[in-house]
């Protein structure tokens, strides 16, 4: 399975990343990507980024080194209401919105139940594109609510290669996910999640538990970066 894009890095920005935006985009270009999401943590998370960094990414090229780059955010999903912490007019400027459960980032949910009821509202928010690490065991959730929610709303969760090497115990819960999402219709996302340059692109690990689930190329949003732009566009993005 090839992919075109990776839709979930992180640069120095997110202040437990390693990499600047060139080198993130080198990489990306060296590996044959088309498209590249920068997606840094905001200032929930310690040592995120001040808003303004968000803002500022007005003044980024479309186009780095012949790679698509698009602007974006992982943001934190804090409660049951509107899902993520971010005011709507920095969303509004993002071209993608990624949504996830972060420790140390202002959730205070305990239990399945009130977990779900989170991410099923971060789901059914307009301005939210892809739910990340949803397989992540330190915030369970009802998965099949999740993929669900997701096929309702027309969202796409997320397959998390790093999940693989920083949480290892995910790996039981990701491939209940991608067999649920199979089962259900519902589109995937298989990102790096990189917090240096030498993982962009590097997807291994989500690809093979992908295959081994039963999914399509065609069901995995980031195999064609045509696909990621109409995916976008349906959400009012143009990119």
């Amino acid at each position: 399975m090839k992919l075109e894009a990776d839709l979930h890095t992180h640069t120095i920005a997110s202040g437990h990343a390693y990499s600047t935006l060139n080198e993130m985009v080198a990489t990306a270009r060296e590996k044959g990507l088309k498209m590249l999401a920068i997606t840094d943590h905001d200032n929930r998370m310690p040592g995120g980024p001040d808003l303004e960094y968000f803002f500022n990414m007005a003044i980024w090229p479309r186009e780095i080194q012949g790679v698509r780059v698009l602007r974006g955010v992982e943001t934190n999903i804090v409660d049951d209401v509107r899902g993520v912490d971010l005011p709507e007019e920095l969303l509004d400027r993002m071209d993608i919105v990624l949504a996830g459960f972060h420790a140390d980032a202002g959730y205070l949910g305990h239990s399945v139940e009130e977990n779900t009821r989170a991410m099923v509202a971060a789901l059914r928010n307009p301005k939210v594109h892809i739910i990340t690490h949803p397989g992540n065991p330190r915030f369970p959730v009802d998965l099949k609510k999740v993929v669900l929610a997701a096929k309702e709303y027309g969202k796409v969760l997320e397959i998390n290669n790093s999940s693989f090497l920083v949480r290892p115990k995910s790996a039981p819960r990701c491939l209940e996910l991608a067999r649920l999402a199979r089962r259900y219709g519902v589109p995937v996302a298989i990102n790096s999640d990189a917090h240096i340059c030498f993982q962009v692109g590097d997807c291994s690990e989500a690809v093979q538990l992908a295959v081994q689930a039963g999914i399509e190329e065609d069901a995995v949003l980031n195999s064609s970066a045509v696909r990621v732009r109409d995916y976008l566009a349906r959400h009012g993005k143009v990119i």
